[in-house]
Parts: C-alpha cells; sequence; structure tokens
C-alpha cells in the first residue's frame, strides 16, 4: 500500500480581538477553552498589528469580534487576525461576529449607493474566512452574501424568557416597530403563549439617516403591556416613540427587548426618559458604565454564542439550537 494515513485530532481555538474582549472570555469560559495568547497594539500612524502566540497549524479557529465603535478599526483588525490565520494554516476559520457591522446597508435605496454589507462579506471571504457565525442579522438575506457556510443565531429564545418569566402572568402584547419585522413579533408571539400581535406604521426620510416618525399604532394594544421588540438600538429615536404611541393608544405598559446596543449620541437620555418601564438587550456590543441607567437590563449571548461553536466544532446542527428555524 503506498502513501501514508493518519488520524488526527481536531483542534478547537478560540481567538479575541480587542472590541469586546469580555465577550470572548465568556465564550471561551462557556466552551472550557480558554483564549489564545494574542499580540496586538497599533503603531503611531493606526495601522495595526497582530500576531497569535500559540501554534494554529490545522486547527478548527473562531475568531470573535463584536463590530462597535470605532467600527471600522475593529473590523479591519479582525481582517488582518484571519489573515494571520490563513497563513499560519490553521484548517478553518471561523469568523463569529456578535454583531455585523454595515448590516443595514444590504440594499440600494438610490442609486449611485454602496451595498456595503455585501463588501463585508467580500472582505471576509477574501481575508480566508470559511464561515460566519452572526447574532441577529438586521435583514436574514444578508447570509447569502457571504459565499460560505452562514450560522444566523437569534437571542429571541434568550430574551423571550426572561421576559416569560417576568411578565408573563400579565395581558401581553407582541409588538414590532415596523411592519418589515413581523415574522420576528410572530415568533415572540408564539414564545409568549400567543400574545397578539401589533406594529407601529412609521415612514422614513431616506434624506435623514436614523430618523423616523411614529405614526399609528396597528393592532389592539389598550390595557396590555406592550413588548416592543427590535434587532438593534442605534439612537433609540424609533423605539422611544414607538413607546409614546403605545402609551397614546392606551397601553398598560411599554418594555423594549432588543438584542444589540449600539447607543449611539442621544440614546441613553432617550431611553431613560422615554415612557417605558424597562429595556432588555443582550451583551453582543460592550456597554461603557457612563452608558448604563436603571432601567437597563443586561443578559449574556455567551451560552448561545458558544453551544453554536461547539456544534460546528463537532459537525452537529446550528438549527437544532432554534428547534429547526433558524
Amino acid at each position: 500500500m503506498s502513501g501514508m494515513k493518519r488520524t488526527t485530532e481536531k483542534n478547537l481555538m478560540v481567538f479575541s480581538g480587542r472590541a469586546h474582549p469580555a465577550l470572548a472570555a465568556q465564550v471561551a469560559e462557556e466552551l472550557g477553552s480558554g483564549l489564545v495568547p494574542t499580540q496586538a497594539y497599533d503603531f503611531a500612524n493606526g495601522e495595526i498589528y497582530v500576531r497569535f502566540e500559540e501554534s494554529v497549524r490545522g486547527s478548527d479557529a473562531f475568531v470573535i469580534q463584536s463590530h462597535t465603535s470605532p467600527i471600522n478599526e475593529w473590523i479591519m483588525e479582525q481582517l488582518i487576525m484571519v489573515d494571520a490565520l490563513k497563513r499560519a494554516s490553521a484548517k478553518r476559520i471561523t469568523v463569529v461576529l456578535p454583531f455585523y457591522g454595515y448590516a443595514r446597508q444590504d440594499k440600494k435605496h438610490r442609486g449611485r449607493e454602496p451595498i456595503s454589507a455585501r463588501l463585508m462579506a467580500d472582505l471576509f471571504k477574501t481575508a480566508g474566512a470559511n464561515r460566519l457565525i452572526c447574532v441577529d442579522l438586521h435583514t436574514s438575506q444578508i447570509q447569502g452574501f457571504f459565499d460560505g457556510p452562514v450560522d444566523h443565531l437569534m437571542a429571541l429564545p434568550i430574551l423571550s424568557d426572561y421576559v416569560g418569566q417576568k411578565y408573563g402572568d400579565q395581558q401581553l402584547a407582541v409588538v414590532s416597530p415596523d411592519a418589515g419585522r413581523i415574522k420576528v413579533a410572530e415568533q415572540w408571539s408564539a414564545r409568549l403563549g400567543g400574545a397578539p400581535l401589533a406594529f407601529i406604521h412609521k415612514t422614513r426620510d431616506i434624506e435623514r439617516p436614523n430618523e423616523t416618525v411614529a405614526n399609528r399604532v396597528v393592532g389592539e394594544v389598550k390595557g396590555r403591556v406592550c413588548i416592543l421588540v427590535d434587532d438593534m438600538i442605534d439612537t433609540a429615536g424609533t423605539i422611544t416613540k414607538a413607546a409614546d404611541a403605545l402609551y397614546a393608544e392606551g397601553a398598560a405598559g411599554v418594555v423594549i427587548a432588543a438584542t444589540h446596543a449600539i447607543l449611539s449620541g442621544p440614546a441613553v437620555d432617550r431611553l431613560k426618559n422615554c415612557q417605558a418601564s424597562e429595556v432588555i438587550v443582550t451583551n453582543t456590543l460592550p456597554i461603557a458604565e457612563d452608558r448604563r441607567f436603571d432601567k437597563l437590563t443586561e443578559l449574556s449571548i455567551a451560552p448561545l454564542i458558544s453551544r453554536a461553536i461547539r456544534e460546528v466544532f463537532e459537525d452537529g446542527s446550528v438549527t437544532s439550537l432554534f428547534e429547526g428555524r433558524a
């Protein structure tokens, strides 16, 4: 018999950029693996240097980085990390994106605009990524932008379980801040015992980013505690206007639940001063101490990401984590 046969053990290695090391450490702890020691710093002109301090040859590498502010810097760092792994002969490179930067630029609204979400996918593919793991993409079609497997995780089970335990004994309504997220609201309804659905009819001026007008509530919310669900809170203009519209329609209370707490600019002041009683988010993005406030509740996404990483590493089923809906 010619040739040589050798059975090799699979080797899972978890890497973290500098954007959100606390989340990566939680994920590694859940996996029982530890983070690979990494040297990373900026040169005087802003260029980024990365070097891994252990051999990664033949490894199943998972590179975790949340695209928080300054977003372009952290995207570039993650791309450099992927390139370093490819050149160091990692066997498979999975990019873990708790928050996928540029996801809102997923289509052209007008002529001569980019589709930046597609460009992001191309950049990671070119750098050497074999697979992506994302949490609550702004739109599901972004999965098709990457030429390879994409595991789209949902924070819904984590958020809805918390809401169900705390508010399940009250009359609830699930409210989408716009008609486009009704399907997500339907899944919330199913997990909250068939709570009725409503949505906010709103208009957006494409000339003015981050600004919307909440026109009217469609659905029955009077006398109910409304669970207002969205994928992200950026400047909080949309979500706080929606909360005001619900109270104007006679809602008994409003609870805001969102996956990604971007919390840009006036967001914290708006959320503090709005009529919602609680704002529930996950830690897909880091929240600075000075951006936290009394009615903010932060839930950890690390158990979900670690379970997905384990399923990918063991060639299992990520879809099984979401009852076949992922």
